[in-house]
């Protein structure tokens, strides 16, 4: 049987730590069998007979801008049964302004509340809270997350615009508080699946740094995801 192939594409906002934060699963991924390359730039995926012959992209990008013909050999490529996944920024707060890519991924990251204002330093932990990660009855069957339970984080806890063409595994409630404006409690989609075509595509939001990363739920969940999203026969 032919070598699973794997392409981890890289960059955009430092922050996010995209080349340590990829590193951290590319020895998982050589020890399940793929040949990993990396790129730092989406140029790769304007390349269609190098994304024809990949069972998995596994993109950390941040922001950044993206073209018309990338975005469309990624998206081509997942309809062809390449699997696409990533966590956090790197894959929902990515070229915010192609509307394709968005219709691709299913969801987009809006914001992550705040402490109270007068506890706020002016640093990133300003936006780090304590919340839940809630598995849903289908994410306790769903093979990315069955077996696992709900988890606690304090990190920065993504409130994702979505589509409902989504398969939710996992999510999270953004309580009311009185320095936010919203008058109710609202959930968002904390983990997802997407199929697109005859690819699959998985979202973790959790992952702002090394540390939520290495946490063993969410690391967990980032294997399995791109285990089950690369290409299948």
């Amino acid at each position: 049987m032919a070598q699973r192939r794997a392409l981890v594409v890289r960059g955009g906002w430092e922050g996010h730590r995209p080349v340590e934060a990829t590193e951290l699963f590319i020895p998982y991924l050589e020890r399940s069998g793929y040949a990993v390359r990396v790129e730092e730039s989406t140029a790769i995926y304007a390349d269609a007979t190098e994304l024809a012959d990949t069972d998995l992209v596994v993109q950390c990008v941040t922001m950044s801008q993206i073209t018309a013909e990338q975005v469309a050999g990624l998206s081509a490529a997942v309809v062809a049964g390449t699997g696409f996944t990533g966590w956090h920024g790197g894959i929902v707060d990515s070229f915010r302004a192609s509307s394709d890519y968005l219709h691709l991924v299913g969801g987009q990251f809006a914001t992550h509340p705040g402490r109270e204002p007068c506890e706020r330093q002016g640093g990133a932990e300003d936006n780090f809270l304590p919340y839940p990660v809630n598995i849903t009855d289908l994410g306790r069957e769903h093979p990315i997350t069955a077996g696992i339970e709900d988890f606690d984080l304090v990190t920065e806890q993504y409130w994702v615009l979505h589509d409902d063409l989504i398969d939710v595994l996992a999510t999270t409630v953004h309580p009311t508080r009185e320095w936010h404006p919203w008058q109710r409690p609202v959930t968002s989609p904390a983990i997802w699946t997407r199929r697109w075509g005859a690819g699959r595509v998985v979202v973790t939001t959790p992952g702002h740094d090394l540390d939520v990363l290495a946490h063993p739920s969410v690391r967990t969940v980032i294997e399995r995801g791109m285990l089950w999203a690369s290409r299948t026969a």
